[in-house]
């Protein structure tokens, strides 16, 4: 998250420095070509002033010499032109060869026998190769007898421009350089309690209500608000236990004088007549003591596996490994099929409760309430998560029922004479979610009339993935495959 942060941090101050070096460095550029064309300004009016005094007297040899030894002492061609633009005096050779590069050379020279002092072009930009033409009239207003002319090569103008643009990108970039070093610990300090806030989150959402923040370091909003969270949790947390030590109590409370009104109903058995109306009654009475017996066992056991609520990683073929063959014994004795269609090597994270408690809930609605001849137990990976499904080819839901069968205590009309309570499903849903999966109801496999019943439910694959021994029963395939499949 600090790394995002930084995202945002360092353009602004990117932003900031450009937004204070470009037009500094417009400034340094302009300030250099000012200095060079203030330089050549100076020179062309002496020569000016000069080429008058040798025009008028008829001297111009040493104006000549001089005009030669500037060009040899600073490589910039100055010469002297009359009104028709031919060279007078200076460099002939050298000034024409830069003349022909120039091409705003005859407006300046224009501009220069009209009497007129030159402007400075301003190409100074260092990508520019463009030379600096100055030029200087000879004489006054209407009395021009010709001009000063100088083309300035202004590569070392440019250069000077350069470095000075070197130095100022490095002096922008220290205080970058000291925002990094400085904002990533900052930010990593700052973000660290929200970093925190979330993974507690995360694991809270896994149902371990346990976890607590740390209210001690970071900003003081954070420590604030991780203490808020810290207070809201010991709350959450403790509403839940006493909700839980509730159930379970009241389950065992319940425990004892429900055996008791049993054994003194039953007790009157043998005071009935056979065929007696009594006889009937007393035999409701005790499937409803028994049936609210199996209601209280199912409330201990939901307060007992929701009571552990961290999810931890498990392989799936050590689960298979400890029930199939269990399930193999059941579905034989009931007559019925079982198949197990399970890739080797898959570890998911496991519910609380375990895996196997959920997988032989599920097992054991297939026996008791579907009347299927076949149930298929298979599993499949895929986008993160492992699949796990369990099929029959019995009695199914239509989708009215399998909307409420999640549902704790709903019940089938169909089933009201089996044996049950109506909590496995929904217990199982909620393990699953605690997990971070999911379980839905669907069509089971086919049969004459219609389809079967179906559990279905994801789970997170593991990430802490570890290699393990196949299960002795793992068939060359690599997939667990009970003996007796199809």
């Amino acid at each position: 998250m600090h790394r995002r942060l930084l995202v945002v941090l360092v353009p602004l101050a990117v932003l900031l420095v450009a937004a204070l070096g470009v037009p500094l460095s417009i400034t340094v550029g302009e300030r250099e070509m000012q200095e060079t064309y203030v330089d050549r300004l100076n020179d062309v009016g002496r020569f000016a002033s000069l080429t008058e005094t040798a025009l008028s007297t008829g001297r111009t040899e040493a104006l000549q010499q001089e005009l030669t030894r500037y060009h040899s002492l600073y490589g910039i061609p100055v010469a002297v032109i009359d009104t028709s633009g031919a060279v007078l005096l200076g460099p002939t050779g050298a000034y024409q060869e830069a003349a022909r590069a120039e091409p705003a050379l005859p407006r300046i020279v224009t501009a220069a026998l009209a009497g007129t002092r030159s402007e400075p072009s301003w190409e100074w930009a260092p990508w520019d190769d463009a030379a600096l033409v100055v030029a200087e009239p000879v004489g006054r207003d209407s009395e021009v007898v010709g001009a000063v002319v100088s083309i300035s090569d202004l590569s070392e103008t440019r250069r000077r421009i350069l470095v000075r643009w070197a130095q100022l990108a490095g002096l922008g970039l220290l205080p970058l350089v000291g925002l990094m070093a400085v904002a990533w610990p900052v930010s990593a300090w700052v973000i660290r309690p929200v970093r925190e806030l979330d993974a507690a989150s995360s694991r809270i959402s896994q149902g371990d209500l346990t976890i607590r923040a740390d209210a001690e370091n970071g900003p003081a909003e954070l420590r604030r608000l991780a203490g808020s969270f810290n207070i809201m949790m010991d709350a959450v947390e403790n509403a839940v236990q006493r909700q839980r030590a509730f159930v379970s109590d009241a389950s065992h409370q319940l425990r004892n004088p429900l055996t008791s009104l049993r054994l003194a109903v039953e007790s009157l058995e043998p005071h009935l007549r056979p065929g007696d109306d009594g006889r009937q009654m007393f035999d409701v009475a005790v499937d409803e003591l028994k049936a609210m017996q199996r209601m209280l066992n199912s409330l201990q056991a939901s307060a007992r596996m929701e009571s552990i609520r961290t999810a931890s990683p498990v392989d799936l073929d050590e689960v298979l490994a400890t029930r199939v063959e269990r399930w193999r014994a059941l579905t034989g004795t009931a007559g019925q099929t079982l198949d197990v269609d399970v890739p080797a090597g898959l570890r998911v994270q496991e519910p609380s409760g375990g895996l196997g408690s959920i997988l032989d809930e599920l097992i054991s609605n297939a026996l008791r309430l579907s009347d299927a001849r076949l149930v298929e137990v298979s599993a499949r990976a895929a986008g993160g998560v492992v699949t796990i499904a369990v099929r029959d080819d019995g009695q199914g839901l239509d989708e009215a029922e399998r909307a409420q069968a999640l549902r704790r205590f709903w019940r089938s009309p169909r089933h009201q004479n089996v044996p049950g309570t109506g909590l496995g499903l929904a217990i199982c849903a909620d393990l699953i979610g605690t997990a971070g999966g999911v379980l839905r109801l669907e069509d089971g496999l086919p049969h004459p009339g219609g389809h079967g019943f179906a559990a279905v439910f994801t789970l997170p694959i593991a990430s802490d993935h570890e290699t393990t021994t196949p299960p002795p029963d793992a068939g060359r395939s690599g997939r667990w495959r009970s003996p007796s499949a199809r």
